[in-house]
This record gives C-alpha cells, sequence and structure tokens, in this order.
C-alpha cells in the first residue's frame, strides 16, 4: 500500500495535482499498489480529489476517523464524539483558553460559534452531482455540540500551535486525541485512539495488508502516528519538524512531486 496525505504533501502549495502525480497514481493501481490518501479533510472535501487525481479508492478522512469510499461518494465507517463528550471537552478548554472557539466537523456538514473565522471555504458549493451544499451551520456552541462529530476544531487565532497542542493534549490526558495541521492556534481533536494510523490500519486490515507492507508520505502532526505505524515512511522537504523526526527518510517538497517521484522509485 503507499497512503499519502494530500495538503502540502501529495497536492502542489496552490492545491493542485500535477500531471505527475496523476500518472504516477494511476501507474502504482496499475501495478497492483493499493493507493490510500489519508487526510484531515471530510468526506465533502474529497470528491473534488477523486475528480482532480482520477483515484477512486477508498481514503481515510478526518485524520482516521472516517474511512470514505471515493467511488460510490459513502461513508463506510465512522469513529464520532459524542454530545456528552462535546461538552465535557469544550467546558474545560473554554475554561483553561477563554479565547477559544469551537467548530465541529460531522462529515458531511459542519457548525460552529459565531466567533469562529473561518480561514478557508468549510463546504463545497455543489456536491459532484451539482446539488448545492447547504451553508455550514453558524449557532451557540449548545446547538452546534448536540450532534456526534468527526472532529472538534480548537481555534484561537493568536496562540502558537505547538505550544497550544502541547498545552491542550497535557489538559485532556488520554480523553481525546489531539493533534494540527495548521501554522496558526487551530487544533483538531477526534475521538480516544482515533489518529490517522488507526483509520489506514483499518483499511489495511480489510485488504490483509500488514504494517511492513506500507508506504506513507506525510508533512504535519496529524501525519506522526502514520508515519510510525507505516513499515516505511517519508516526509517531504516541507514538513514540520514533527513529522521529520517521525519519518525514516526525506524527499523533495510537495511542489517538486515528492509523492510522484517516490512512486516512481516505488515501481522502478
Amino acid at each position: 500500500m503507499v497512503a499519502s496525505d494530500l495538503d502540502g504533501t501529495l497536492l502542489h502549495s496552490d492545491g493542485s495535482v500535477s500531471d505527475r502525480a496523476r500518472a504516477a497514481i494511476r501507474a502504482a493501481a496499475d501495478a497492483g499498489l493499493l493507493v490510500s490518501f489519508v487526510t484531515g479533510r471530510p468526506p465533502r472535501w474529497l470528491d473534488e480529489i477523486a475528480d482532480a487525481t482520477g483515484h477512486t479508492g477508498v481514503a481515510v478522512g478526518a485524520n482516521g476517523a472516517v474511512l470514505y469510499d471515493l467511488a460510490s461518494e459513502t461513508t463506510i465507517s465512522a469513529h464520532y464524539l459524542q454530545p456528552e463528550a462535546l461538552a465535557v471537552l469544550t467546558a474545560e478548554l473554554r475554561a483553561a483558553f477563554p479565547e477559544v472557539h469551537f467548530g465541529v466537523e460531522y462529515g458531511h456538514a459542519f457548525g460552529a460559534e459565531p466567533g469562529y473565522v473561518h480561514e478557508w471555504e468549510i463546504n463545497p458549493r455543489t456536491d459532484r452531482r451539482g446539488h448545492p451544499i447547504p451553508p455550514p451551520l453558524t449557532a451557540d456552541l449548545a446547538t452546534i455540540i448536540s450532534r456526534p462529530g468527526v472532529k472538534l476544531l480548537a481555534k484561537d487565532r493568536g496562540a502558537d500551535v505547538d505550544t497550544f497542542l502541547t498545552s491542550v493534549d497535557r489538559l485532556l490526558a488520554g480523553r481525546a486525541t489531539v493533534t494540527h495541521s495548521s501554522t496558526f492556534g487551530l487544533l483538531e481533536i477526534a475521538a480516544p485512539g482515533v489518529t490517522k494510523a488507526t483509520g489506514l490500519a483499518e483499511l489495511a486490515a480489510t485488504h490483509g495488508i500488514s504494517p511492513s507492507e506500507v508506504v506513507a508520505v506525510g508533512d504535519m502532526p496529524n501525519d506522526v502516528a502514520m508515519l510510525q505505524w507505516a513499515g516505511r515512511s517519508y516526509a517531504v522537504a516541507n514538513a514540520h519538524p514533527a513529522a521529520q523526526a517521525a519519518a525514516d527518510e526525506l524527499l523533495c517538497s510537495n511542489d517538486d512531486d515528492a509523492v510522484a517521484q517516490l512512486i516512481e522509485s516505488l515501481l522502478g
């Protein structure tokens, strides 16, 4: 199996997929390798990746919380933070970090407090069939945490994200999985034990693939567990220091088609 993160890894910095990457992914699949995208993105932001790459396998989304079939556009499995847990986590986080604002990723929808400022478009305008997607929910905290979520987002725009991660990880102490894939104070919080590694392991097991048969590539702290789990792991040159430290080897940058070059070398 070849498992690749998307943003900052397979995708160029402008979000595009190169012709070289598309050709490499196709060649890997033709050679019998299972190719999987492993990302923090939710399912509704994965259909466009299938269109851009031409690859329609099973993706690991929401940092391991979701397995999503790109071909049938269906969720295979999901691991949720339940409303009771969301209530406890958000209360503790707000008490410790008064400037924090919350969003909840439901998978095919998103909700956030009014103070949660979006840094990017939260929903595509339409789905794959051209049907409009409703705008994200904006409501009070009690409302947005009243339904299960695959990911809780905690944003303190002025915080150093690595320091914020260390503090929150210590505060929640194993009651949730805390990570980030950002350059500013945005943390991604999942159910306890849910990581890209657990999602990838779930997918690999369905194909009888062991960790030693997996090559993984990533660039951010949310990739660390996956890089440590895979039999062989790589970080791109533009990767966060935590991802570089977790990887077995370093590649060139995402803008230099690191993943395509890796696949070409594997096939060669």
